[in-house]
């Protein structure tokens, strides 16, 4: 499943002031796949500690149950695309948006640990379809005047997915008495976390009623009438209805379907660039991200912090990832890419090694001492808002760029791939390394934010005012 084309020197593509609220509307429609990517991601940061309890499992044992959802995000995320192509991107969204609900529901009223992991599975399922499908949907139905800005709809969805999340677990928690596993309507406080997904996921399957279904994708079924329809709507009533559909037509037919061995040949088996794309995913997620967003609660629990507190602090990150999303929209196409990243990369080894500093100190009274309880407090939302700032959104803009034509498709799956396995290692690992020794955790982590930044310098080439062309 691929965006649509650059287009043809045929009618105008902006659409007029009058149909800009309608494509706004669709955009942010599409896009709440996205904000349940973000939510489903982070909402069981909320939970973990009373899975521990409710099940009584070690460290090993409860970051399988954690991380089981990014085996469900891969498989997802590999098929949606054809899936998409067989029967449309809208249906592609319902049938995520049933699975998120189905998930909320399996989650919050799990009879075994393994039922609650299986729900796991099938609410990452459901996450891997919306990353592929949102930003697809937009690319395809989006006027190309508007179509990098309507596209930052998916990752800003997901930040504020995620940053709502933590809202809502801290609310219940307050309400259930600091207690996550306090009654709440008849269940303990962390069922009712993992069940409220259930709102924004039936919103977001009736919104997918409300918008049409991709141009490009109707013309694939030989639904022209259709699809002049719905350029019109999108793209006004002056386009050249009939030239846009021979321009989209022209592009399907003339676009390579890479597959696998076309990324092959080089020293290493992969071509370079290929390589270059899987060391962005990798970095992107063994400095620890995740950590913060599936654990911060965990965490700050394990150094003294009130529960409370601690679902309150997550909640306050998420808000700074947001924060850090919103400057990287704005800069990555006046500074660069690759000074982005360095940048980021900077302030990420400073904020992880002053956590690494701050976590050596043995607690006093089961706390941190007050001066480095403060410093991993703020050296924390330091790495959060230089990752956002940077990685979070440049690393998506470079692998959307950086590979040439012919093999695009195939090499963005690939490094797809590997971001989704390295965020699954550093997931399954961390309460493991947490309970071996935390200060040397955030160590490794603080040493790979380090090599981003030879890695970057060395083999990772500026994108900043190339066409996609230019890339070979």
């Amino acid at each position: 499943m691929t965006s649509s084309a650059q287009p043809l020197k045929s009618g105008a593509r902006e659409a007029h002031p009058e149909h800009l609220g309608h494509v706004i509307f669709i955009a942010a429609a599409a896009a709440m796949g996205g904000f349940l990517f973000g939510y489903d991601s982070a909402v069981i940061n909320g939970a973990v500690e009373a899975i521990r309890d409710r099940y009584d499992i070690g460290s090993a044992a409860l970051a399988q149950v954690i991380a089981i959802a990014l085996i469900g995000c891969a498989i997802g995320a590999a098929t949606a695309g054809r899936i998409a192509d067989r029967i449309g991107r809208i249906r592609c969204m319902q049938i995520s948006a049933v699975l998120f609900t189905v998930s909320a529901v399996g989650s919050a009223l799990p009879f075994a640990l393994y039922d609650l992991a299986f729900w796991r599975v099938i609410g990452g399922f459901a996450i891997g379809m919306a990353s592929v499908i949102g930003p697809a949907y937009i690319a395809e139905v989006a006027p190309a005047a508007y179509r990098g800005r309507l596209g930052s709809f998916q990752q800003a969805a997901i930040v504020i997915g995620i940053a709502i999340s933590q809202l809502v677990n801290w609310g219940i928690l307050n309400a259930a008495g600091g207690d996550q596993r306090g009654k709440l309507m008849g269940l303990e406080a962390w069922q009712v976390m993992l069940g409220v997904m259930v709102i924004p996921a039936v919103l977001y399957g009736l919104l997918s009623f409300a918008i049409p279904e991709s141009p490009r994708f109707l013309i694939s079924a030989g639904k022209d009438a259709r699809a002049r329809e719905v350029l019109r709507e999108v793209e006004g009533d002056n386009v050249d209805l009939d030239a846009r559909v021979a321009e989209i037509e022209h592009a399907m037919k003339s676009e390579h379907k890479s597959v696998f061995k076309d990324l092959l040949g080089g020293t290493f088996f992969f071509k370079p660039i290929v390589w270059v794309g899987i060391g962005l995913s990798v970095f992107q997620q063994f400095v620890g991200i995740n950590v913060a967003f599936y654990y911060s609660s965990t965490l700050w629990q394990s150094v003294g912090v009130d529960p409370s507190e601690s679902f309150f602090y997550s909640f306050t990150t998420s808000i700074i990832n947001i924060v850090g999303t919103v400057i990287a929209m704005i800069f990555v196409d006046r500074i660069g890419r690759k000074p982005l990243a360095l940048i980021g990369s900077v302030g990420m080894v400073i904020g992880l090694g002053l956590e690494a500093w701050a976590f050596s100190f043995d607690l006093v009274d089961g706390k941190l001492p007050a001066t480095q309880g403060w410093v991993a407090l703020i050296a924390a939302h330091v790495f959060v808002l230089f990752f956002a700032l940077s990685w979070g959104v440049v690393v998506w803009v470079f692998l959307g760029e950086m590979f040439p034509n012919k093999i695009r498709a195939a090499a963005l799956g690939v490094a797809a791939s590997a971001q989704w396995i390295a965020n699954w290692a550093i997931t399954a690992s961390f309460p493991s390394l947490a309970d071996w020794n935390l200060s040397m955790t955030y160590v490794i982590y603080t040493v790979f934010a380090a090599l981003s930044i030879p890695f970057v310098l060395k083999f990772v080439t500026e994108t900043k005012g190339k066409t996609l062309e230019e890339m070979g």
